[in-house]
């Protein structure tokens, strides 16, 4: 379903979407009056001929809390299919990372290129980098995605991870086995490990950002002194009522398992769950409906007030992988330096603009513009540009509202290597380090 009629119509099927709302909820839904059993999960005739299955998102024994497992009703079972073959990877790279050295360099890319005539959604993923290890369930990817058509007669799942979408340019309607999604930019999406799934295009053409998590599925932060509210509110995720598709014809199903890609020619569409029921879901997010919480006295926070997502590790506080938002805000500290402040991480920070420009950095050509990207691995040292530092050790301080911006970072526990596509890609800007030069000495003993 690729043109301007198929973008009309993924426009109309995007706008009647329904929503299921909460995060980590149990949730319920049946597309099919009397599809989803009542009493127990899988009765020895599951209703209406459909087979039961269960998708296991944890471990059968993790603690509850922890549990992620969805029960669907299906058309057909996940195991009637053909033997899956290899196939190119195209530009998709998964860890370990060794094409490239890690770089302590400070790195900062553009915008991807716009894509190829006929390009859809996995055609487009290309990736930056990443770490850890896929077959030991550790780190994370760093991809972008552009793409131009949608996902045809094609379903794509990833059993090495969940990916994190954001979008930057052009909606995405997400069909998936639990039903379907909207996600425009300034939306997160989150697809499960091994959820299968489709991307139509709501535009022309899209672009954006995605983070594949190996490790420990993405959670809402503690609170800690913050209490019980604030930052993102699980009452504004949305997860999608069942919508399933019976169709008998052939759709190529791929599949990225330990790094590769496999594919599998079904004679149906594997989108034909009926009902479910569970807590291992996608969903979607509005950026702009997170509450931020910031100084109202002096200094700038720490950017670990601003995460939206954390991929819990082996030590607490310690993320495999943290998402954050930088979304708009008040800014009223007193006697303070209000951008970001100078310094060196322990983690590493691979940072992306949805919309506008980030305070702490020169928007505009050769800057740091919507759909680029800046990589700052552990301990390298940055901050505001040199522009930036003249401007804000300036400024007037008054309550000054900042909302002409989005910007997001992916903060990992450890080093991001860069792939040898995207250390000597045309679109890498090799004078990045430029931007702190005229930082000269003040200092007047």
């Amino acid at each position: 379903m690729g043109g301007t009629s198929g973008i009309e119509q993924a426009r109309k099927t995007a706008e009647a979407l329904v929503h299921s709302a909460g995060f980590g909820n149990e949730h319920s839904s049946e597309a099919v009056q009397g599809a989803l059993p009542h009493g127990r999960n899988s009765p020895q005739r599951a209703p209406l001929g459909l087979y039961a299955e269960q998708l296991s998102g944890s471990a059968f024994t993790e603690p509850r809390a922890h549990n992620r497992r969805s029960w669907l009703y299906r058309i057909r079972p996940s195991a009637a299919h053909p033997p899956f073959v290899r196939i190119d990877n195209g530009a998709v790279r998964t860890a370990p990372f060794t094409e490239s050295v890690p770089d302590p360099n400070r790195l900062r890319w553009d915008p991807l290129p716009d894509p190829a005539p006929g390009t859809d959604f996995l055609a487009g993923l290309w990736t930056l980098g990443g770490n850890g290890d896929v077959t030991q369930r550790t780190g994370m990817a760093v991809h972008l995605y552009h793409a131009n058509t949608a996902m045809t007669d094609r379903v794509f799942s990833d059993s090495d991870g969940e990916l994190l979408i954001v979008p930057e340019r052009g909606g995405l309607l997400l069909r998936t086995e639990l039903g379907l999604l909207r996600a425009e930019p300034g939306h997160i999406a989150l697809i499960p490990r091994g959820v299968r799934f489709r991307v139509e295009l709501l535009d022309d053409s899209a672009r954006g950002y995605v983070c594949e998590n190996y490790g420990q599925p993405f959670t809402l932060p503690d609170l800690g002194p913050i209490g019980a509210n604030g930052l993102a509110n699980a009452r504004d995720f949305l997860a999608p009522v069942a919508a399933y598709e019976d169709a008998d014809r052939p759709v190529q199903v791929i599949n990225k398992f330990c790094g590769n890609l496999w594919s599998a020619t079904y004679d149906h569409s594997p989108l034909d769950v009926v009902a479910w029921h569970g807590n291992y879901t996608p969903y979607v997010y509005d950026l702009h409906r997170f509450n931020v919480i910031g100084s109202i006295s002096y200094d700038h926070p720490d950017p670990s007030i601003f995460t939206v997502l954390t991929s819990p590790s082996d030590t607490p506080g310690l993320a495999g992988v943290d998402f954050v938002v930088f979304a708009p805000r008040w800014l009223v500290g007193e006697d303070t330096f209000r951008p970001p402040y100078f310094h060196r991480n322990v983690m590493s920070e691979y940072m992306g603009l949805i919309e506008g420009a980030y305070d702490a950095k020169t928007a505009g050509k050769g800057g740091f513009v919507p759909g680029g990207g800046s990589l700052h691995n552990m301990m390298s040292a940055h901050g505001p540009d040199r522009e930036t530092f003249d401007r804000a050790s300036a400024a007037e301080l008054k309550p000054q509202k900042i909302d002409d911006g989005l910007a997001f970072m992916f903060e990992t526990r450890w080093p991001v290597t860069a792939t040898g596509q995207a250390a000597a890609a045309d679109h890498l800007q090799r004078g990045y380090d430029d931007v702190w030069q005229g930082l000269e000495r003040n200092f007047r003993p």
